[in-house]
């Protein structure tokens, strides 16, 4: 490699690198010169855990507090609330007056100027750490800097507050409204419950055997009244054909006829005598025998009465006549008992055959009652722990973000860093006009060294005669050259002042290039 001809080009082109090299430094120093101080307040705040443990009340808001500082961040920096801001605090007072900065640019510069960090907390590894917030904002002054930076902790403070007392508020009144519902649906179901009762109360299932037992009963009382219907047919068919066959129904050779009643009443006396003579006067079949004599004498006393009655009309019954009346009256008693029996054990039947449809509505409206009442134990408790949550919310004694550090105004600027933008742009002058030197390099195909003939044409040349510029042509290269140099020291520097003053702040153009460019 030939050094000494690639040393001889850069010298030849030397005036190339300097231009680059005079306006990158040009740029760079006043870039540092011109560009606005940014300051940047900072305030720590921390998330403190639930004051009261959870075993004795625990608190109805659940968020996991990443996720709540995400909600509470993204509330900030809603549209809205950053033009509010800007207005309120005049952040760009200055430019909006002047309708040099739209509303879209103002709510994108505020996101991105202003930074809400969150470190620790809970970690897949490792013991649990404390939650640290840090916000700060970025501003062309100190006191501003700190002002909306403390603005904004203000507005965290109160989002965590609002966020946190909404859900617990919002807790208790969907548990104070399930428990009024399920207080209504009960009320509900057991209406129908007792409607139910009312309306079946002789089928429900409680008192199945009840009415079995009583049909068996009728069951039993009807055999018996059946062969009672029968004896007194019977009797009333002997009566009869002793009457037809005899023209007397009393015993031969008596001088007195006694009725039906008084021979029954003679054979109770007799009982009743026997059993005093063997049995003590409190037994039971004593009792038993008493009631029935006194029974048949009342029978007896009416009906001598009846005869009487019936002398006093002019006419005495005869003894058939009043044994069959007697007879008469019985059966027909015991028909009336027979169909009173029968339509009871009808009823009795239907009832039986109605249970089991019964017993499983019955059942079904039972258990929804108790779903529902077990619901509203449930909705009662949880009611009582939405009450204790929204109280150690409204007192705050539940998980809160306090302040550390109050934002106060910063000394220095974190940036630009005016020195590194000075020596950027010398170093970037450098990289560039070394560049330059190389593309013009790469782009020059013409002959310009003896060797360069003999690479080409296969010839040796006996000598070579260098390019001798004219008198015009050397002034004309060199105010060109001069030229470039003003352009770069002092045309770009003062340019870029006019346009930072009267165009717009070369610290919003910069950030609009880097965000066209995606950096």
């Amino acid at each position: 490699m030939d050094f000494r001809f690639y040393f001889s080009l850069f010298t030849r082109r030397l005036h190339y690198f300097l231009v680059m090299l005079c306006a990158c430094t040009a740029i760079g120093v006043t870039l540092a010169f011109v560009l606005p101080p940014v300051y940047r307040a900072e305030a720590v705040m921390i998330v403190e855990s639930q004051q009261i443990p959870d075993e004795l009340a625990a608190t109805t808001v659940q968020t996991e507090t990443t996720e709540q500082l995400q909600i509470i961040q993204q509330r900030i920096l809603t549209r809205d609330r950053l033009l509010e801001m800007a207005n309120r605090l005049s952040i760009y007072g200055n430019l909006v007056g002047a309708d040099r900065m739209p509303p879209d640019e103002i709510v994108e510069d505020m996101r991105e100027r202003i930074q809400i960090l969150t470190t620790g907390g809970q970690t897949r590894r490792g013991p649990v750490q404390a939650t640290i917030v840090r916000v700060s904002f970025d501003a062309e002054t100190a006191a501003l800097s700190a002002a909306v930076t403390n603005d904004v902790v203000t507005l965290i403070l109160q989002e965590n507050v609002e966020i946190r007392t909404n859900v617990a508020g919002q807790t208790l009144e969907f548990f104070i409204e399930e428990v009024n519902r399920l207080d209504r649906e009960l009320a509900a179901r057991g209406a129908d419950i007792l409607n139910f009762q009312e309306d079946h109360l002789d089928s429900l299932p409680d008192s199945l055997e009840f009415r079995r037992t009583q049909q068996s009963a009728a069951q039993e009382r009807l055999t018996q009244i059946e062969r009672d219907e029968a004896s007194l047919r019977d009797q009333r068919e002997r009566l009869v054909a002793l009457y037809e066959h005899t023209g007397n129904v009393g015993t031969p050779g008596a001088g007195v006829t006694l009725t039906e009643k008084q021979r029954i009443l003679i054979t109770l006396q007799d009982e009743l005598a026997i059993a005093l003579a063997v049995m003590s006067p409190q037994n039971p079949r004593i009792k038993v025998l008493k009631a029935r004599v006194a029974a048949a004498e009342t029978a007896v006393t009416e009906e001598a009465a009846a005869n009487m009655q019936a002398a006093d009309n002019g006419r005495l019954l005869s003894p058939f006549e009043i044994q069959l009346a007697d007879i008469d009256g019985k059966l027909a008693f015991t028909t009336a008992q027979k169909a009173q029996i029968i339509a009871t054990m009808e009823n009795l039947r239907q009832s039986i055959e109605a249970t089991p449809g019964n017993a499983i509505t019955y059942e079904t409206l039972q258990r929804d009652y108790e779903n529902l009442r077990q619901q509203y134990d449930l909705a009662v408790a949880n009611r009582a722990r939405a009450e204790t949550g929204d109280t150690i919310e409204a007192l705050a004694k539940g998980q809160r973000i306090s302040v550390v550090e109050q934002a106060v105004a910063p000394r220095a600027p974190v940036k630009p860093n005016r020195l590194l933008l000075a020596l950027g742009g010398f170093g970037a002058g450098i990289v560039m006009g070394l560049g330059l030197i190389g593309l013009l390099e790469l782009l020059n195909t013409s002959v310009r060294r003896p060797v360069d003939l003999s690479n080409k044409l296969g010839i040796t040349p006996f000598g070579t005669v260098p390019l001798i510029r004219t008198q015009w042509e050397i002034v004309r290269r060199n105010a060109i050259i001069t030229t470039a140099f003003a352009t770069a020291l002092v045309a770009i520097p003062i340019g870029l002042r006019l346009v930072h003053l009267y165009v717009t702040p070369l610290d919003l153009l910069l950030a609009r290039i880097t965000q066209a460019a995606g950096l």
